[in-house]
């Protein structure tokens, strides 16, 4: 797929004092985009005219180069120990995924340039006892990978962690510009998983990310380099012929890896939840979604910021999680299943 490509970049106070702040300044220089330098919070005032639906559209466009204040890691199981930053928010535009009410009102797009200061809070949260591995999630709250082009961050960080002892880096993704990553030194320390789904969904909801297939690339790009691989199968949907069609979706999978040598390969299953705020701000920005989002057929649960949100009765959760594991098992014997959620 296309790179992603921002029609405004908003430089804030500070970063060009960076040297990645200035580096981006320069990539910048000598692109079609509108160059701004100005607090993000002033110059989106800009937008509070439009309607829901088209601030949401035009936020995708617009790149905040911005500096990470943050001292304090948030929490992150079931995928990792701790989180950072080094985005936040996505260029994709996925109808169902969380960061439409975690950055429910400022859906752009911000790219993190103090890495030095940022590696330093994560250091601080590795013990130096030997053999205690503290793992750290880098796209919770973002995809880094997905301005790679721009920042080269992510490639820095994975060679940072090549020199951890007891520190490991966890990457997900659902773009697949692995080039600019393969030739890292990571010493098996930094663990990428591919996001897929069935082309059902990744057609019908994840708009402007990567094909299926493009992943699948993209994972034997990986798997080539020699980093631990995994899949993140999330979000797990009930629609008809979903048996079908992820059984399909994980065949094609094996038989795109199967001459290729695959380290430690794990999964992560993830079903579809949603909270009500989701809900109301999804249908603003998408009002002919296909999402089910019916919650009479689904159950509350109470969520670890704060919110009930809702998710499959435990008699469908129980059906999908031990479908998707008998067919994970057949078909990769040897992988694990870390979690279903």
């Amino acid at each position: 797929m296309h790179l992603f490509m921002p029609e405004t970049v908003v430089f804030e106070p500070g970063s060009l004092q960076y040297p990645l702040g200035e580096k981006i300044y320069k990539f910048f220089m000598t692109k079609p985009v509108e160059i701004v330098k100005a607090s993000l919070s002033a110059f989106t005032r800009n937008l509070s005219g439009l309607t829901e639906k088209q601030r949401y559209a035009r936020s995708k466009t617009i790149l905040a180069v911005s500096v990470n204040r943050e001292k304090k890691l948030d929490v992150c199981k079931p995928s990792a120990d701790y989180s950072f930053k080094l985005v936040s928010n996505c260029p994709g535009s996925c109808e169902y995924c969380y960061l439409q009410t975690n950055y429910s009102y400022k859906p752009y797009l911000k790219v993190f340039v103090n890495l030095d200061e940022i590696w330093d809070t994560v250091a601080g949260y590795i013990p130096e006892t030997p053999g205690q591995i503290v793992t750290f999630e880098a796209a919770s709250n973002g995809d880094p990978l997905a301005v790679e082009h721009i920042t080269g961050s992510l490639g820095e960080t994975i060679e940072f962690f090549s020199k951890l002892q007891n520190g490991r880096l966890r990457v997900v993704t659902k773009f697949n510009n692995m080039d600019l990553i393969t030739g890292k030194n990571h010493g098996g320390h930094t663990r990428f998983r591919v996001s897929i789904n069935t082309e059902y969904i990744i057609r019908q909801f994840e708009h402007r990310t990567s094909t299926f297939e493009e992943r699948l690339e993209a994972a034997v790009k990986l798997a080539d380099a020699g980093y631990p691989l995994g899949f993140v199968i999330a979000p797990i949907m009930i629609y008809e012929n979903w048996e079908r069609e992820y059984r399909s979706m994980l065949q094609k999978l094996q038989e795109k890896l199967k001459n290729h040598k695959v380290n430690d390969l794990t999964f992560e299953l993830i079903q579809h939840r949603y909270t009500e705020p989701a809900k109301k701000r999804i249908l603003e920005r998408f009002p002919y979604t296909r999402l089910d989002m019916d919650d009479t057929r689904r159950e509350l649960k109470w969520g670890k910021f704060g919110k009930f949100k809702y998710v499959y009765p435990k008699e469908d959760a129980g059906m999908l999680n031990e479908t998707l594991s008998e067919i994970i098992h057949s078909l990769f014997p040897d992988a694990a299943i870390e979690y279903f959620t």
